[in-house]
């Protein structure tokens, strides 16, 4: 019995040193946020105060040191973020994770990224201030790759640092302007449907584009003051950090607020994930300030603040992505078929490592609209040559142009010309200023086809007669500088007519956008606590609508007592998505229900993409108001032709009996807090287990739904559980009459370093609506605990 005393008491030491060697161990990564280093290439001294959620706020003497520092503290907490990103579109994630990912790499470096990146970094003027202070940011990262600590994840998976270059961050432009594009998620859907379904279901389904609108209204005279997308679907499901959304941003006149001052207001919505998408920081030099939110490898951020204005983007939405059947010759697949004769695809030579096993080397053909697509998407069920023509890649590339002068302005009217260098990704440029200005452009290079040609299917690449005819000057796209109704606002909704048309893109249905005009319309006397209530909203005014129209049709008489009482919360609800809510997990169960009967013995296997993209939001409410519909038959059903309301009481009666499966006989019970739920994944907390306990953060409930303000996007499918996927990135609020006391909130924390404090200090906040700081009072940032002085290595 001794001997067993002596051996557990020994055992029990053993545990407890190994649990403190390895506490230790993994404090070991922390970020330096106190102390001294000597930091090659700086002239000056410089000064980077960490306030209480790790923002650096870095004094220099001049913008080249900044930078420099910058470079290094943005990597000490999220070098592991930066290499992930730089991987995506070089096609490079393969080296990393396995031959899971090589469709994706594929995919990726077969867009043409790489090669319009090479071409636009040859041209650059290296002499240029923003050349200089991005080569300085650069060199700050690669600094701390020489002499700081390796993270974890690097450790684990045995990967080697390798230093940065500036084709690092264009790599990053362009997975930000492909994953703000959606044509190759809608495109191939609809040209499914026509093509084998018939025009007369395809017409119908694309009429739902032109009804229930609310514009986003422009004001330019005022004066300054399928397989194919189920296949890329896949792909993007692969990625471990977060694709790019939606947005809402408002911004509010003198005129409508309390205090006679702007309100700013953004939150842009992207892919959840760990770490969060924005990196906040504080520069700070005699000639310059800006309080910014950067993307991992960008000098540059693309939201901002100072005391003069305040800046933001949502996503446009612009169509700047068209597919082109090309038509290759019968006598040699190495030619393509143009106007004025055969002509040879060129032919790009790609090469993907792959951990663990051999190189795969492949090629790409590509015509004069772009790469074909059956060369990157190796599964793609079409044989014909489907190539894709992409704004970003056809024209000169001056993001870098675009980033700096958004972030050094000095007016509104500055401001506008850096906006209109935008080319791609389109954007939503909001602005907000000190001198009592508010103004919206709708930045991206627009353009025109032939007035009867409809762009949302494939085109024909072989004749010229669905080639651009004409690119627009930037005064024709949409924009707004003080309209006279005092503010500006976007929810990536459809803007009013641009060159007399309606230009063509995939904007999101009117939900957020009509419940945004709505409080905007309803006082004019807003402060900054009244936009950040805004901010949280989980209201959809659109959804009691579309209930309205579905129960209008629901025969109810034989229902049980049970199924009246489920009937009764959506007849009562207001749209609201709050935790202890009944009727949101009635409607989004029937709604799928509806969808499912509506449109799925059409579409076959087309339908679950379907589902789940923006143009089905638009289309809902259009059905559901229809009394006659090629769509309401099941084609399933022998001999019988289904009506409305018999598609809508099959619908009811499959949502009642599978809740009652899922949650219980009890109607009170059905909550959205029990089938709606959030977690941020880090892309090694993806495999599970203890690394998924250690890296991810969550799971938590929250509020929120689909197309509501606090916009919780999740996909709606057969599960019946909600996992939410993405939603706002970031909430800002800049209130001109207190601009020191800014607000903000991430939705995990600042820092991407698993042994920081600062890896989730803030999600309780942003789950709860809550807000912290923006600092930019001096006296306030110096009283800061964590002080890094970084001085010139001699």
């Amino acid at each position: 019995m001794k001997l067993i005393k002596k051996f557990l008491k020994i055992a029990v030491a053993l545990i407890l040193i190994v649990i403190v060697g390895l506490f230790f161990y993994l404090r070991s990564f922390s970020p330096m946020y106190n102390g001294e280093l000597e930091i090659a290439n700086l002239t000056d001294e410089v000064t980077v105060y960490f306030d209480d959620i790790g923002v650096p706020h870095i004094n220099a003497q001049n913008q080249k040191d900044a930078y420099t520092a910058f470079g290094y503290v943005h990597a000490q907490d999220r070098l592991w973020q930066m290499e992930l990103i730089r991987r995506i579109a070089a096609g490079r994630l393969s080296e990393l994770f396995g031959k899971e990912l090589i469709r994706t790499d594929k995919f990726f470096s077969g867009l043409g990224i790489e090669e319009a990146s090479e071409k636009t970094i040859a041209e650059l003027d290296k002499t240029s201030e923003r050349y200089q202070y991005v080569m300085a940011y650069l060199d700050g990262i690669n600094q701390y790759i020489e002499n700081g600590k390796t993270p974890l994840e690097f450790t684990l998976i045995g990967l080697k640092k390798e230093k940065y270059t500036i084709k690092d961050v264009y790599s990053v432009f362009g997975y930000m302007a492909f994953s703000f594009a959606v044509a190759h998620k809608t495109d191939p859907m609809l040209t499914e449907v026509k093509e084998k379904l018939g025009l007369a279901y395809f017409n119908e389904l694309i009429g739902a584009e032109t009804e229930n609108l609310t514009y986003i209204k422009s004001s330019k005279d005022d004066k300054i003051k399928g397989d194919f997308a189920k296949a890329i679907s896949g792909l993007y499901d692969k990625l471990p950090i977060s694709p790019f959304i939606g947005s809402n941003s408002w911004v509010i006149a003198p005129e409508k607020t309390k205090n006679g001052k702007v309100i700013f207001a953004n939150d842009p919505h992207i892919g959840f994930s760990q770490p969060s998408v924005w990196y906040q920081s504080h520069i700070k030099t005699p000639n310059y300030e800006m309080y910014g939110f950067n993307l991992a490898l960008s000098p540059f951020p693309l939201l901002g603040h100072n005391r003069n204005y305040a800046y933001g983007l949502t996503m446009f939405e612009n169509d700047d992505v068209d597919f082109y059947l090309e038509k290759n010759n019968p006598e040699n697949e190495m030619e393509y078929q143009t106007p004025n004769g055969y002509v040879k695809y060129d032919i790009r030579e790609k090469r993907i490592k792959i951990k663990g096993e051999k190189d795969s080397v492949y090629q790409i053909k590509v015509s004069k609209h772009g790469p074909l697509m059956n060369g990157v998407i190796d599964f793609l069920d079409d044989e014909r040559p489907i190539a894709m023509q992409w704004i970003y890649t056809k024209h000169q590339n001056k993001l870098l142009d675009v980033g700096y002068e958004i972030s050094h302005a000095t007016s509104l009217a500055e401001f506008k010309e850096g906006a209109k260098k935008l080319h791609a990704p389109g954007l939503n440029m909001m602005y907000g200023d000190a001198k009592d200005n508010v103004a919206w452009f709708a930045s991206g290079k627009l353009y025109k086809y032939r007035d009867s040609l409809y762009t949302k299917t494939f085109l024909d690449g072989t004749s010229g007669k669905d080639e651009i005819v004409e690119y627009l000057d930037f005064n024709k796209n949409p924009q707004s500088i003080n309209p006279p109704w005092g503010y500006v606002y976007s929810a990536n909704n459809q803007p009013d007519s641009i060159a007399g048309m309606l230009y063509p893109g995939y904007y999101l249905a009117e939900n957020r956008a009509k419940r945004i005009v709505e409080l905007l319309e309803a006082k004019n006397d807003f402060t900054k606590e009244d936009v950040a209530t805004m901010l949280y909203d989980v209201v959809s005014p659109t959804a009691p609508v579309v209930i309205k129209s579905l129960l209008n049709y629901l025969d109810d008489s034989d229902f049980s007592a049970s199924q009246k009482i489920a009937i009764n919360y959506l007849k009562t609800w207001k749209g609201n998505y709050n935790k202890d809510e009944v009727a949101p997990v009635i409607y989004n169960r029937f709604v799928y229900e509806f969808q499912k009967n509506t449109f799925a013995d059409e579409m076959g296997k087309s339908f679950n993409q379907f589902v789940n993209t923006p143009f089905v939001e638009k289309v809902l409410p259009v059905q559901a108001e229809k009394e006659k519909s090629i769509w309401w038959d099941d084609i399933s059903t022998k001999d019988t032709v289904e009506s409305k309301q018999e598609i809508i009481n099959k619908s009811f009666v499959n949502t009642f009996t599978f809740l009652q499966n899922q949650l219980g006989e009890n109607v009170d019970n059905w909550t959205w807090n029990r089938v709606a739920s959030v977690e941020y994944e880090h892309a090694i907390g993806k495999a599970g287990g203890l690394l998924r306990k250690y890296f991810n953060v969550g799971p938590f409930e929250t509020i929120g739904g689909d197309q509501v303000i606090n916009n919780q996007i999740f996909n709606i499918d057969s599960t019946g559980y909600y996992k939410i996927k993405a939603g706002p990135s970031t909430r800002r609020i800049v209130d001109f009459s207190d601009v020191e006391n800014s607000l903000a909130i991430l939705p995990t924390g600042q820092s991407g370093n698993r042994a920081s404090e600062h890896y989730k200090d803030q999600a309780q906040k942003y789950l709860n609506g809550e807000f912290v700081k923006m600092r930019l009072n001096a006296s306030d940032i110096r009283k800061s605990k964590n002080v890094l002085i970084l001085k010139p290595k001699k």
